[in-house]
Formats: structure tokens, sequence, C-alpha cells
């Protein structure tokens, strides 16, 4: 885990962002309920740093990437990048923005058009935006993007299907720098891929941090990768963030007990460790999205609820210096 200066200014804030998806059934599509997919989080990104959002499926980590890069419209909620709240700009406006905003998709096999070349699809962006009109110059371009994500300049001839998982992801992001973007978020850009190559990707981003001052943000499920990569970590559960904090300070002092149930899960390398130790499953099933529980949605679930759990939300606070907890029992 690497450290950032704590007095990078920020790049990213969240205020409040909402996502709902209507339910319809029917002919006429019928409103018969909604989705709360993203209920209501806030969070802050720094110039230069990693934040990781992590949960388990469905929680919604997905979902708030994509409102944020606005493929999807929020419900409700500010997205302020660098003063500008995006949420509020016009088509044109926004067009000018995502030269700066750019995404590493999860399935490197369904995110490459299969009809286009690599070359061609590392050059599109550049063409879309009309970085750079000579034919030539691009396709130099696209040479360097592949050298420096570790790929034959070569294979800016091949087709996706000629290639390995690894290498189409390592075209993903050539793809995402082939703009000189400033912030990347990376939905599950590993997960896809086998355990070597996951670190062989994961490392690659990292340098690339470094090298072109990126910031990310790291949406994943696997809190090994997350603790490699990240400076800080949001965990979420159900559409809300139930913890924030350093990436140390959260995996060596969690406090939200649904933080400790995640860090239980994660196997130990060791066999006669692991072979001793004891894990409690977290208790009962994830609950419906369209019908969460009243007050605290992890109260049914959770060892240390109490009666007024069930009734009071809890908001996100500050227990702890830079150490945010969702739950009324932590002190």
């Amino acid at each position: 885990m690497t450290t950032l200066a704590t007095g990078a200014p920020t790049l990213l804030e969240v205020r409040g962002l909402r996502k709902v998806f209507p339910v319809t059934e029917g002919i006429l599509a019928r409103l018969v309920g909604e989705v709360k997919a993203v209920d209501g989080i806030d969070f802050t990104l720094r110039r230069g740093e990693t934040l990781g959002l992590v949960g388990e499926s469905g929680c919604g980590k997905t979902t708030t990437g994509r409102c944020i890069l606005l493929l999807e419209r929020p419900t409700a909620g500010e997205i302020i990048y660098d003063g500008l709240d995006l949420t509020k700009l016009t088509h044109k406006e926004l067009l000018a923005l995502r030269r700066r905003i750019q995404v590493i998709f999860q399935d490197p096999y369904s995110s490459l058009n299969p009809r286009m070349k690599v070359g061609g699809i590392i050059a599109e962006p550049m063409k879309v935006h009309a970085i750079e009109p000579d034919a030539a110059r691009r396709a130099k371009r696209v040479r360097e993007l592949l050298t420096i994500c570790g790929l034959n300049p070569n294979f800016a001839d091949r087709y996706p299907h000629e290639m390995s998982g690894g290498q189409r992801q390592r075209v993903g992001i050539a793809r995402a720098l082939a703009l000189d973007p400033e912030f990347i978020i990376c939905d599950e850009a590993v997960s896809a891929l086998d355990v070597s190559i996951q670190a062989q990707i994961v490392n690659l981003l990292e340098d690339l941090r470094e090298r072109f001052n990126l910031t990310y943000l790291f949406i994943a499920h696997d809190l090994s990768v997350v603790r490699h990569l990240c400076q800080r970590v949001a965990v979420m559960y159900l559409g809300g963030i139930v913890e924030l904090a350093d990436c140390d300070e959260l995996f060596d002092n969690p406090l939200h007990p649904y933080t400790r149930v995640l860090l239980d899960a994660v196997p130990v390398p060791d066999p006669t460790v692991e072979a001793g130790r004891k894990f409690r499953p977290v208790k009962g099933e994830v609950p419906s999205p369209m019908n969460p529980p009243s007050g605290c949605v992890f109260h049914p679930r959770c060892p240390m609820a109490v009666e007024s759990c069930s009734r009071n939300r809890p908001q996100l606070r500050e227990v702890r210096p830079n150490h945010w907890v969702a739950c009324s029992e932590v002190r």
C-alpha cells in the first residue's frame, strides 16, 4: 500500500448520490416498485489518490461508478469534479470533460469490439475527440501506448480474439490512457483474470498512477488487491457506505461489524493458520434493494444489533481521525 500526501487537493466530491431504478411489469409498464441501487452516499477523492470501493455483489459499487461517469443519470445528489457539478452540465460541456475521466471495464472479453483491430480500438478515442487528426501520428501513439502497457507494438494488427484475457485487459488500459486522462474508474478491472495475471495488472496500474499522476476509483470485491493498491477504502452495503478509512487503519482496526465480516472471510494462505482460525459466517441473506430493512440496513444480520437499530438509520460519522463509520453502537 502506497502513501499519499495529505495536502493533495480534492478532485472529486460526491454528495448525497442516489440512483433508483423503477421496476415495471406488463405491456403497459406499470410501476410496481423501485430498486435503491445507491442510496445517499458521500465521499471525496484527492488528486493522485486511489480510493477502493468494496462490498459484495449487488451493493451498488458499479452503479456508483457509472453515475460518476454519467453512463447512468443519478436520481439525486451532486458529483463535483474539479469544482464543476457534472449533473448540471450540458452535453457539449460534458464532452470536453470526458477526455479527463476514463474507465477500465470489468470484462476484457465484452468491452472490446471484436470486429476492430487493437490499433483501431485504441485510436478511436483520439478520433472521436479530434486529439490527433494525422493517421500516422495516431498509429505511432497507439504503438507507444501498447509498449507502456507491456504489449508488443505489433499487437496493433491483431483482433481481440487472438489475445489472452490479460492482454485484452492491457488493451483496455491502453485505450483508457489514449486521451491522457487524470481520473480513471477501474470497475472490477482484475476480477475476470487469473490470479497470476491479476498481480501483473495491479502492478501496471500502480506504475501508471505514479508515472502519469493518475487518480483512481478502484471498484473491487477482492480485499487483498485493494490493500495492495489503495490509500483509502470505502465499504458499501446495500447502497450505502458503512465505513471509510485509510487502508491500513481499516484493515488493522475495522469498526463496523460488516467490515469485520468481510475481512474475516478473506482466506489465510497458511493452511495451518487457516485450519485453526475461527470464522463465523454472517447470518441470513442480503436483503432485497427493492425492500430494504428499516433503520440500519445491516441490522437483521448484525451480531451487535440492538432494538433501536431497526428504527434509526445511522449516519456516516467520524469516530476517529479520518475514520468514518455508519453504526450507532460504535463509540
